[in-house]
């Protein structure tokens, strides 16, 4: 394969800290977090935004995210940022835990600003929750215990901070698609965004199709035999053959 056939597969890990629970009534973002991988290796092309959401936030989030309100005062608004974010974002892999919450607040913000809704630059959105709760029903799937269950160190999360929440969710999402690895090739050569990779669509390989030979044959049929016997004639192949019969 030649090298139009290299893959550059570009996921943006996004996490947002907002004034409150519900954009539908009035809650704002007051901080955006992006890492970006590429073909699964961090390349430290990140975004961290603080921004002036022009209201509180509630306590209970103030708790959560432990930044004032006094701090935001002199910060940017999302307007000021939007073009930035969206061209960062545009046509990739956005990877969010509990993608809805973090959507709704990015769309109400650009629908303020009379803009498209955010599935119509990023190539898709991918919720890590929803992931996580397929693979570990019945359990607490918060960021903080996925950490803890995959063996990512999260020691120096104290508060939500979105660019380290965004960096753990990486590390995360890493551990909990890593069996995805099998279906890319390593090509040998690295740079600064890691190594090379190419996707390989097994659609285009003719699997050969290998036939006992007698000796392997006559053993599986040896095998059929001591099995009908221990049952005592009782065995399935035997039932159905005497139905067709």
């Amino acid at each position: 394969m030649g090298p139009g056939n290299i893959s550059r597969m570009r996921q943006i890990v996004l996490d947002t800290e907002t004034t409150g629970l519900s954009a539908a009534n009035g809650d704002r973002i007051i901080e955006i977090g992006c890492v970006e991988l590429v073909n699964r290796k961090l390349t430290g092309n990140n975004r961290h935004y603080y921004l002036n959401p022009g209201r509180d936030s509630h306590e209970d989030a103030l708790k959560v995210h432990g930044i004032s309100n006094e701090f935001l005062r002199d910060k940017p608004k999302f307007d000021a940022v939007a073009d930035e974010l969206m061209d960062y974002l545009q046509g990739a892999e956005v990877i969010i835990h509990n993608a809805a919450f973090d959507v709704s607040f990015i769309n109400k913000e650009l629908e303020l600003l009379g803009r498209a809704p955010v599935h119509t630059c990023v190539g898709s959105v991918t919720d890590t929750l929803l992931m996580a709760k397929e693979m570990y029903p019945g359990k607490r799937n918060s960021l903080d215990a996925l950490c803890d269950r995959l063996g990512v160190d999260n020691s120096s999360r104290t508060l939500h901070g979105a660019l380290l929440d965004a960096e753990l969710l990486a590390d995360v999402y890493i551990n909990l698609t890593r069996g995805q690895d099998a279906l890319l090739i390593d090509m040998g050569g690295a740079d600064a965004s890691g190594a090379a990779m190419i996707r390989v669509d097994l659609t285009l390989f003719e699997l050969p199709v290998l036939t006992a030979n007698d000796q392997e044959a006559a053993a599986h049929e040896e095998m059929l035999l001591q099995l009908d016997k221990a049952s005592g004639g009782r065995t399935i192949w035997r039932e159905a053959a005497g139905a067709m019969a």
